[in-house]
């Protein structure tokens, strides 16, 4: 095989950008628990979901807008990023995001919060809030900054950058309000790194065989 053709194939082995996971909540069935609906799952309704590689526990639940909300609109939420659903959390419980394979670098997230509060959304490296603690988001009391159509009206756009492997997010018990699209990125797989580093070393070896005596 010539040098050009090994060249490609370590380039094409290369692991591009992680994609990220998006989670918008515009599936889930509203006032159930998200569950497993973003892994290749269920929600509390027995709803079946994409494959995210995402699950939820606790009391996190789905909400969509059915006109019967206690507000001028009829509407629990407003101007969301993505107005198909959101997602909130049963006050004084804790919720739980899990990703098995991990997530790095970022999270990302919009929300809109009816109280200020300090660590709402903590990183941590384990499942389940355990490990070490890798970052947490502060929300501020935006829920009707310039607006009174409904009680959740206001969505700002929060996000957290750490170092090393998350694998779970908590939602504070504390937490009073709407979260929207929850970006993530996710972590390569080792097996790509793998071929990479085989298409590195082809290349190397044969470009010493090249080289003039």
């Amino acid at each position: 095989m010539s040098l050009a053709a090994l060249s490609a194939l370590a380039l094409s082995a290369a692991p591009a950008q992680a994609a990220n996971a998006w989670i918008d909540f515009d599936g889930p069935t509203s006032f159930a628990s998200v569950a497993d609906y973003y892994n290749g799952g269920t929600d509390g309704a027995g709803l079946s979901g994409v494959n995210l590689g995402v699950s939820f526990s606790g009391s996190i639940l789905g909400l969509a807008n059915d006109g019967l909300a206690d507000s001028p609109s009829g509407n629990y939420f407003s101007n969301a990023p993505t107005m198909g659903g959101v997602m909130f959390n049963n006050m004084g419980e804790t919720g739980l995001m899990n990703v098995a394979k991990g997530f790095t670098g970022e999270v990302s997230l919009y929300y809109s919060s009816a109280s200020a509060l300090a660590s709402a959304v903590t990183i941590y490296s384990g499942l389940n809030g355990t490990g070490s603690i890798l970052g947490s988001f502060s929300l501020a009391n935006n829920a009707q900054l310039g607006c009174t159509d409904s009680s959740y009206c206001h969505f700002d756009l929060a996000s957290v950058s750490f170092a090393g492997v998350g694998r779970s997010l908590v939602f504070s018990g504390g937490l009073n309000g709407a979260i929207d699209n929850i970006a993530i990125t996710a972590v390569p797989e080792p097996g790509t790194y793998a071929l990479m580093l085989a298409g590195l070393a082809a290349v190397g070896f044969v470009a010493r065989r090249k080289q003039p005596k």
